[in-house]
Order: C-alpha cells, then structure tokens, then sequence
C-alpha cells in the first residue's frame, strides 16, 4: 500500500503529460489535418520571430535568447501541454519581471530563474492547482496587465527616440526623470524611423491581413533606413548587429550549463544557497504570472475554438519548458495569447502546429541570422508599442472603471498603480489580498442568523425555553463570528437551542471554532443543542472534529421537524 502511495504522483504525472496531444490524436488524424497544421505553423512563425527578438530585447538580453525560447518551449509545451493549440514562448507581461533580475544578477541570472520558475510550475501542477488560477479575479489580472502595458512602453521610448540614457534604473519614476533629462540627446532619425514602422504595423492590417504586419514593417522599416544610409549623409541609427556585437549567432540553440553563464558585470555566477534564495522571490513572480498568463490563454483558446484544455497538464509542461530552457539559452516563456489566437485563426487542428511554428523560426535563426543584424532598434521599439497598446485594453479599462462595483474599481485601480509605479509582484500580491478582503465582507453581509419562533411558524405548543435560530450562508472566516455571536446572547433559562443549518452550504476551520466556542457556551447554560440539516461538507468538517451527537447535550436532526420533536421530547422528561 505504501509503495503504491509513493508512486502516485508518477502515475499522475503519466494521466497529464501530453493530454492535449492524445486527447487529439484519439480523434483521428488525417494528412489534411497535418497539412493544415503546417500552414498555421508557418503564420505564427513569422509572427513570432520578430516578436521573440523584440521581447528578448526588452527584457535586456540579446535577440537570439527569444528566439531560442520560442524554439525550446514552443516544442515542449505543445508535445507535453494540456491544450490544443496554445502557443508558447516569450511575452510582454514578463518584461516588467526579467528587466530587474537581469539588472541584479545578469544573464546568468535570469536563466537560474526561469529554471527555478519552472520546478515551482511543475509542483503547482502536480498539486492540481490548476483550476486555483481561474480564481484570481479579474479586476487583478486587468489592473496589472495594463500597468504591465504602460512599464513596456515607457522601456520603449529610450530607443523609439533614441535617448541617451545613463543606467538602466528598476523604479518607473526614476526611470521617467532619467529620460526627462536625456530629452536633449533625441535623434530626429531614431524617431523618423519608429514613426514609419508604427505606420506600417497600424495602416496595412486595413489592407490586408493575410500577411502579418509586424513583418512587413520590419522589413520596410529595415530597407528604409538602408536607403537613408545612402542618399543621406551622416544618416546613421542602432541597429541589432551595431548593438548586439554584429546579430545573433547562426546557429541553433546549443546546450549550456545555466549557472555557469555570467552574471552581472560579466562576474561569474555562484550557485549556492545565498544565490537561490536571492531569486527565489523573483522565480515565483515570475511562474505565478506565467501560469495565470498561460492559462488565461488556453481559456480564451477554448473558447475561439469550442474545445477543452487540462489546467493541470499545461502547468507541468509550461514548467518542464521552462526547466528545458535555461539549458539551451531561453528566457521564462508562458502561452502567447495573441499567437494562440492567430494560430487558430490560421486553421491549426492540434498542437503540432505549435510545433511546425517553433521548427519554423528554428530555421529562420539559422539561415536569416545575417539579415537579422539590420533591423533597427526603433522599429523593434515601435513593434513592441503595438504589443503594449493592444495588451493595455484601454477601452476595457475605461469601461470597467465606469461600470464596476466601487470595490472592484478600487481594485483594478490599485494594482494598476502599484505595477506601474513599484512592480507586478507587489501589485499582485495587494491586490489578491485586497479583492479577498472586500470578497469576505461581502459574504459577511449575506450571512445572517435570525431568531424563528417555533409555535408561530408551525402551529405547536411547545414547552418554554426552545429556541430556534437559522443561520443562512456560508460558515467561513469572513462570517463565522457575526453568524454564531447571535446564538450566544440566549437567556439563561435553560431548555433547548435548535441550529437550522440547511442554508449553510459550506464551514471553514474558523467557522467550526465559532461554532464550537458558541456550543460550549450554551452546554455551560445548561441548555441542550440540536443541529438541524446540516448539509454534507458542513457535516464532514464536523466528524473530523469529532463533535458527534451526546445524549442530553448534543443532538443531530435531519430537519427543523424533527429537531422540534425532539426538543419536545427532552422538555418531557426534564
């Protein structure tokens, strides 16, 4: 029995791993499937290679670091996943995240905690914490995901102007005021440049869409400051090859030892505890995000296209993913919403497209890697503006900060503040505290207990001395005292207090202690309690508490009927 016990989680783990994939190969799959997989593959894959070199870049680390994510994640996640077409790889969310741990420890760093994000992700899922994530509530995940938005664009406004910035500062405030006072360094051919490729993203999606705009401005964008170059003397501005040391390397993603890449300052690393516990905070901001944004994701994917996902399953390969890919160079990765949308879109029908988009930008790494080196970083900036904009959901905002609850407002207005002013982990934290403290006094205020009147209510002559209290709602912490302390004030005369419990659907630790700080108080009173209707996990708590029925003390009923009969009985014989 024990050895058995000892091998479940294994079994477990085998029940998840790659349930998208076989929940979709037990369907039939057929070549015109396959062949519809690899034309959704090749759409997502231009769309994300230059999304992956962009975001690379802003989380402060170079190109080809992305791009190996994308390779590493986007193939793990789609064969072990619990989705159906959820893409995976870098995003937009982590930028707030990564930008300080590669400030503080480089590198080196950040790959040491994706590797410990992803060990955490793999313990979630094997906890079944899966479905945990759809809790957070939603003026959280918009207040912080638009503050997310405002921190990207801020970050990009340094090279779309091309600004001089001294340092790279982790506060958003000092962040502004640096950029304040390098606004005598702008270059007019910076700006001109991120101008026309924010041209081009917004203006030619109107023309067509059947090619992804980020790579056509990119392109344009790269063949125009190519052209300048020539007819234009002195025209010169940052490119990725002038500031990444001449591109990225052609070459595919080749294995390392994470811990032995340096850090900060070119420093060699030092994996030992001190190191470990300095990231840890970060590895688990960055895999709490990482598992809301992917399973937000893989939400709204069900929903596009009317299938089904296992939270649990995605957590586990999401979190091998990320353990896969600080051995190849990769930085964090999460399902990529807008890539997931456009995958379905594009008609994919499992997840191997997901894997013919990560073999695709395999490939573009290693045959286009010169071409790459031309690129301007202001249109890199302008591309990444476009990501922060449509992540923002500006309208959603504005409409949720007329129409919610004060209390949600106050939420969503909270951890917009917090991510944009301190950082994501603060805000996310304050506001799951604060939503679940506004939540428990709502349900304080639902939860009543009132005083019913046995002989009005059904007619009877019943001795003195019974009592009979409803208590409707749930028993828990936010509730527990104010439903009990009701029950407490009974007059001194002894006889018989009934708890009607049928409205109580469910009772936490806190609430059984009320309970029984109130049955204790009303036993020393002489008076002899029967609890009517208790429903079934109000009643579990209960067993294991090892309150059970004591004669002329304690008493259990099926209904308030019964219970009444039974107070006439004890009152006879008293």
């Amino acid at each position: 029995m024990r050895y058995r016990d000892a091998l479940a989680p294994l079994s477990s783990l085998r029940s998840l791993l790659a349930w998208g994939l076989r929940a979709r190969l037990a369907e039939g799959y057929r070549a015109a499937d396959l062949r519809a997989d690899a034309m959704a593959g090749l759409v997502v894959g231009v769309v994300a290679l230059p999304l992956s070199m962009a975001l690379a870049i802003a989380s402060g680390v170079p190109p080809q670091h992305g791009l190996y994510t994308a390779i590493i994640a986007g193939v793990t996640c789609a064969l072990l996943g619990g989705t159906r077409f959820q893409i995976t790889g870098p995003t937009a969310a982590f930028v707030v995240l990564l930008v300080p741990v590669v400030t503080r420890f480089g590198l080196g760093g950040l790959l040491l905690a994706g590797l410990m994000s992803g060990l955490i992700q793999v313990g979630m899922g094997l906890a079944r914490m899966g479905r945990l994530m759809t809790f957070i509530p939603h003026p959280v995940t918009t207040g912080f995901t638009a503050g997310i938005a405002v921190v990207i664009a801020t970050i990009q406004l340094v090279d779309l102007l091309g600004l001089e910035v001294g340092g790279s500062p982790e506060s958003f405030v000092d962040r502004v005021r640096l950029m304040w006072e390098a606004r005598g360094s702008l270059q007019v051919g910076e700006l001109l440049v991120g101008a026309f490729t924010l041209a081009v993203l917004i203006g030619f999606p109107r023309l067509t869409r059947r090619v992804p705009a980020p790579l056509v401005a990119l392109t344009a964008a790269a063949a125009l400051v190519a052209i300048l170059g020539q007819v234009v003397d002195g025209f010169e501005v940052a490119t990725i090859g002038s500031r990444f040391a001449g591109g990225i390397p052609q070459e595919p993603p080749m294995p390392i030892v994470p811990w032995q890449v340096p850090g900060a300052g070119g420093a060699p690393m030092a994996l030992d505890f001190e190191t470990v516990q300095a990231l840890l905070p970060s590895a688990f901001a960055i895999a709490m995000l990482g598992s809301i944004e992917s399973l937000l994701a893989a939400v709204v994917g069900d929903t596009m296209s009317g299938t089904s996902h296992n939270p649990n399953a995605e957590l586990i390969a999401l979190g091998v993913g990320n353990i896969l890919c600080p051995f190849f160079g990769g930085i964090p990765a999460t399902g990529a919403l807008a890539r997931t949308a456009t995958n379905i879109k594009a008609g994919a029908r499992s997840p191997l497209s997901a894997v013919v988009h990560a073999l695709f930008v395999l490939a573009c790494t290693v045959a286009l890697a010169p071409l790459v080196a031309y690129l301007p970083m202001a249109a890199m900036a302008a591309l990444l503006l476009m990501v922060a904009k449509n992540m923002s959901e500006a309208r959603h905002f504005a409409h949720l900060v007329r129409v919610a609850p004060k209390s949600d407002t106050v939420v969503l207005l909270t951890c917009f503040g917090l991510t944009v002013l301190f950082d994501m982990v603060i805000a996310v934290s304050f506001g799951v505290v604060l939503a679940a403290l506004l939540f428990m006094r709502r349900m304080a205020e639902i939860t009543d207990t009132r005083l019913e009147e046995p002989a009005s209510l059904r007619g009877l002559d019943l001795p003195p001395g019974i009592r009979v209290y409803e208590i409707a709602g749930p028993l828990f912490f936010g509730a527990a005292q104010k439903a009990v302390g009701v029950v407490e004030r009974v007059d001194g005369q002894s006889g018989t207090v009934i708890l009607d419990m049928a409205k109580v659907p469910a009772m936490d630790a806190t609430g059984l202690v009320a309970l029984e700080t109130m049955m204790a108080r009303l036993r020393r009173a002489r008076h002899k309690v029967v609890l009517a209707g208790v429903n079934p996990q109000p009643a579990e708590v209960l067993a294991r508490a090892g309150i059970r029925r004591e004669p002329g003390t304690l008493a259990f009923a099926p209904d308030v009927d019964t219970a009444l009969s039974m107070a006439i009985v004890h009152a006879a014989r008293a």
